[in-house]
Formats: structure tokens, sequence, C-alpha cells
């Protein structure tokens, strides 16, 4: 079984929706989509990925699921450099975040006393716990850390979500703390992460990420992908994004 999940095209989050750019992408994206023969698809109930997923939708006449848990991960947390209010809980300073020992180990990233002042690791529970289900109702079962194969298959299924959300259901996935996905990872705006099931011994299966962020779609159309998700490359550029 081969998995897609999908960020959304260039956002525009004053409406909650995409930009012009962000049109184009999910354009550029559907075109590509339409041929892959995907069995289902499920998306965000935010705008900016309904949008991003309607062009896809609309060439197939098909309709999405819609999974409150593939909203965006937003836990707030007092973050160690800004004290006057809270901050989503996943975008920090690289000279904050990197301290933390417990940040890099999969089973313990979210018992960082930051994260106890939050509900980070029960949204991240049921995100996952839901993911899963959907997973078990196309016949693959998590058992720990790998999937009890009950219906062996070669559907896929799109996602259309989010950044930190894609990063979230990753984590789960390839039992990589989030914190470090969250931090060294950027899926541009529209890409497609892929991932596909390997069963080496039967009934035994891991999902292998053969794609991450691929925008091959905008680059077909010599479009370039847009920054959003991204920082400043160099401190004193003057026009890409600082914070």
């Amino acid at each position: 079984m081969e998995l897609l999940i999908i960020r959304h095209g260039d956002p525009d989050y004053t409406i909650d929706s995409l930009t012009k750019k962000g049109w184009k992408e999910a354009e550029y994206l559907s075109e590509k989509l339409v041929k892959m023969d995907i069995k289902d698809f499920y998306v965000s109930p935010l705008g900016r990925a309904r949008d991003t997923a309607s062009c896809t939708l609309k060439k197939l006449n098909r309709e999405a699921v819609v999974c409150p848990w593939l909203r965006e991960f937003n836990p707030r947390i007092h973050r160690p450099d800004v004290t006057d209010r809270k901050m989503i809980a996943w975008d920090w300073l690289p000279q904050d975040w990197t301290r933390v020992p417990e940040f890099y180990d999969y089973d313990s990233w979210w018992k960082a006393d930051v994260f106890q002042e939050a509900d980070v690791k029960e949204e991240y529970d049921w995100v996952t716990e839901n993911f899963d289900k959907v997973l078990e109702e196309h016949g693959y079962v998590r058992e720990k850390n790998y999937y009890r194969v009950e219906k062996a298959n070669k559907d896929k299924l799109a996602f259309f979500c989010h950044f930190g959300l894609g990063c979230v259901l990753l984590s789960h996935l390839l039992h990589i703390s989030p914190m470090i996905l969250w931090h060294h990872f950027v899926a541009a705006p529209s890409s497609v992460t892929s991932l596909i099931t390997e069963e080496r011994r039967e009934g035994i299966a891991l999902f292998r990420m053969r794609n991450y962020g691929d925008v091959s779609h905008l680059y077909a159309k010599g479009e370039e992908p847009a920054f959003a998700a991204r920082f400043c490359e160099t401190f004193d550029d003057p026009i890409q994004r600082h914070d």
C-alpha cells in the first residue's frame, strides 16, 4: 500500500485559503494526481487543504473524507524565547530546542518540561490513533512499531494536510521524534511525500519513504516552489522570511 502525504498549496493564512500562486500549484498537482489511481482521499477540515484537494477531486468527480485530526498540529506553549504569549509547539529557535536531549528521542520527546503545559502528547496520540484506524480499515494493523498485514494490497491513499501535521504522521510511521522532522525537514507547498509498504515476511509490513516533498509537478511547468515554511537562508537577506 502507498500513502501520499500532501501539503496544501501556497497559503493565504488571512483567509485560510490559497494565494494566486497556491491555486496554480494545486492545479499542477491535480494533473499529476489524477493519473495515479488513488483509491481514497482524506483531507483536513481547514480551507487551504480543502481548496488544494478540490482541484483533483473535481477532475475525478470524487469526494474526500474530511478528518478533523488532519488539521494543522496546533498545541500552544510558552516557547523559551517568547514569554508574552503562547506559540505553536513545533517552531523553535535552534539554540533552544537542540539543548533538550529528550527532543532527539522518539520515545521521550514529549516528556520535555515545556510540553507539559499543553496537550502536545494527547494531540499527537489523537492524530496517530485516528491515522492508524484508517490504515486498519485498509488492511494494515499497528503492532507496536510495525504493521500486521490482514489484507495485503497495493492501494494508494492520499492525505491532504499541513507541514506540521505531516511531520507527525511521518514521525509515527518512521519512529523519529517529530522535533527532528519539524526543524530539519521542509515540505514545500503542494509537495507530495510517498511511503510504501514492504512485506519482506508474510504478514509483517513497514512503511518505507521513497519520496519526500516531491515538487516535480511544479518544475514540469516551470513553476518555482513557494517559500512557505522556510526561513531566511542567510540572516542578512532582506527579502526572505525572518521571525
